[in-house]
């Protein structure tokens, strides 16, 4: 791309973006050295850009971030700084992840040029069936699977952690749980966004006093700058350490985590209906973190490494990525682009829709959705004058024909909105892309009482019922099965070499917020951090494309409501993080700027 043609993408950017134009420079920064355990709390500033040489942490968080740089500054490598700064985020971001959780984690080895990937994912009890959310055939209300226990599957994250160490880490468990565990017993200082979300979940929060007692100091909300403290979760994170995640899988924790999922503590006199969840001590010993191929496809000479099934966010952005590769993105206006892009999220999810479940239980055709032939017969369904309507019809990837509909159309099932991400390097050039979650914002709502951490709602992923019941849903509850997940770290190379890693938070939208961005960096030559700020739109093969406000209130949403488009406005979409390796060797980290009250990128520098 020329400087000239550069330039002007920068200047559409910004003015889509308002205060984008005042962005600063990307300047070398290091974290602050972690305070002594009796110093007084001082947390690092937010900055959602950062380059150095030594290695890079990018989170929604800056105490989450500096966990992970003191960990990296002390030698450790990048798997090491990725669990540390993921623990750090169950005390900071307690509503978007930790050890009651699960997630996905991509490696990226530089020794040997390869990525792997783990899948952490929830399992549901072995005794689930197809019927697990219905109740006299027909769904339960969903209000009512999201605060219960039945919501709640196997966590995984414990799991992940320990595999990712013993697999690539140099350091053990417990140390890399110190920062956390520490963070945990010292607090941490209250945000906005951390009173906002507390305020949304207040009313089901108040139902549960270990919940209460922890959110609701005092009984009331948190205040904007006070500190909170969670010392039963520094215990947690100090048994772990010492005794290795068995205490959860084959412990007392684990016994005390299976007894509230079973029986909820309710607080007397509430009113609330609260499903009690089937999971068992055998549930927790016979869980496993599974190791699958990554997915991977070609853009324009680079090599896209994702997560595959139990998520879908791997196989939906190397098909949406395989569509557009045929377009001239860099080239187009913004309306065709724009459209191009909503128009591949479309058929992406179509696909994703009828194809994509946990292969455990489900013949995922990874390799069909994720080819040239199967994407250049799905590519012609896009017209440049018209848009094409939603719920739009599934292709066959197994025998691809062109414009051709393997099934009948189904609407997509819902998927809650919150995870949080974290992407770090290292100084030797090996990368982690690390999403995780407890579902819903504030998970199932519900603290294991004694050890601070919130219980996922993870199984509300599944499918309640199918969609169309004339049409194959891969994605129905069953025993020890994993719902499926959008999730998609990311991991993209250049003959073997790193380029950039990304991830982003929620839900369905985290596939399009990655397709986004990616193509924003790769297409339209944004830097890696406005890509990440720029506007986002989303479309998840519904009748409506969801925008943010810049894009709402643009002068592209009538064009492209001239073409058949329908909108429907999403205050905010996501929140990425992620690194790039720039051509002098240095990392740059970049976070978002506004979205989740922005983000936090770090490095460390050596001169």
């Amino acid at each position: 791309m020329t400087r000239a043609r550069r330039l002007t993408v920068l200047g559409a950017a910004a003015a889509l973006t308002g205060s984008l134009v005042a962005f600063p420079a990307a300047a070398e920064t290091t974290a602050p050295p972690h305070p002594a355990p009796r110093a007084p709390l001082a947390t690092p500033d937010k900055t959602p850009v950062a380059v150095g040489s030594g290695g890079a942490v990018s989170s929604v968080d800056p105490d989450a971030s500096a966990a992970g740089i003191a960990v990296l500054k002390k030698g450790g490598n990048a798997v090491d700084a990725a669990v540390a700064t993921a623990a750090a985020l169950g005390v900071t971001e307690p509503y978007s992840a930790g050890v009651g959780g699960g997630g996905y984690f991509v490696y990226y080895n530089a020794r040997t040029h390869s990525v792997r990937t783990l899948d952490g994912r929830e399992t549901a009890p072995r005794s689930a069936g197809k019927d697990l959310f219905l109740e006299n055939g027909k769904p339960i209300p969903f209000d009512q699977a999201v605060t219960s226990g039945l919501g709640v599957g196997t966590p995984g994250t414990p799991a992940t952690w320990d595999t990712a160490l013993r697999t690539w880490g140099s350091r053990s468990l417990g140390d890399v749980l110190r920062p956390a565990q520490r963070l945990a017993a010292r607090g941490f200082t209250v945000d906005e966004t951390f009173r906002k979300q507390t305020a949304d979940n207040e009313a089901r929060f108040r139902d549960f006093p270990a919940t209460a007692d922890l959110f609701l100091p005092g009984g009331k909300l948190p205040v904007v700058g006070s500190t909170l403290k969670n010392p039963d979760l520094a215990r947690t994170y100090q048994e772990l350490g010492r005794h290795g995640v068995a205490a959860l899988y084959r412990g007392a924790l684990g016994r005390d985590l299976v007894r509230t999922v079973n029986r909820p503590p309710v607080r007397a006199g509430s009113p609330r209906t609260v499903r009690p969840g089937h999971l068992t001590t055998a549930d927790l010993r016979a869980y496993r973190t599974l190791s699958h191929p990554p997915t991977h496809t070609t853009y324009r000479g680079l090599d896209v490494y994702g997560i595959g099934p139990s998520s879908s966010g791997g196989t939906s952005i190397a098909e949406a990525l395989n569509i557009l590769e045929k377009s001239n993105l860099s080239r187009m206006t913004e309306k065709q682009f724009l459209h191009r892009y909503i128009e591949a999220s479309r058929i992406a999810f179509a696909d994703r829709g009828r194809w994509v479940g946990d292969p455990a239980s489900e013949d995922v055709p990874v390799k069909g959705l994720t080819s040239k032939r199967f994407a250049a017969a799905r590519e012609c369904l896009i017209h440049d004058d018209k848009a094409l309507t939603s719920p739009l019809a599934p292709g066959d990837p197994r025998h691809p024909a062109r414009c051709a509909a393997a099934d009948k159309a189904a609407p997509t099932t819902y998927e809650g909105q919150n995870t949080t991400h974290l992407t770090v390097a290292d100084k030797w050039g090996n990368i982690v892309a690390y999403t995780l979650t407890i579902e819903q914002t504030g998970g199932s709502g519900i603290v294991v009482p004694g050890h601070g951490f919130l219980l996922n709602n993870e199984l509300t992923d599944f499918s309640f019922a199918p969609a169309d019941p004339a049409v194959h849903d891969p994605n129905l509850p069953g025993p020890g099965k994993r719902p499926r997940s959008s999730i998609s770290p990311t991991v993209v190379l250049h003959h073997g070499r790193p380029v950039l890693a990304l991830g982003s938070p929620g839900g369905a939208t985290i596939i399009t917020t990655v397709l986004q961005t990616l193509l924003n960096h790769l297409d339209r030559g944004m830097p890696l951090v406005y890509a990440i700020a720029a506007p986002r739109a989303s479309q998840r093969n519904a009748a409506a494309t969801e925008l943010e406000p810049a894009l709402w209130n643009s002068p592209l949403r009538p064009q492209l409501e001239a073409l058949g488009h329908t909108f429907k406005q999403n205050p905010e979409i996501g929140a990425a993080t992620g690194i790039q390796r720039l051509p002098d060797g240095r990392w740059l980290a970049a976070a978002e700027r506004v979205r989740r009250g922005g983000g936090s990128a770090m490095v460390v520098h050596h001169s």
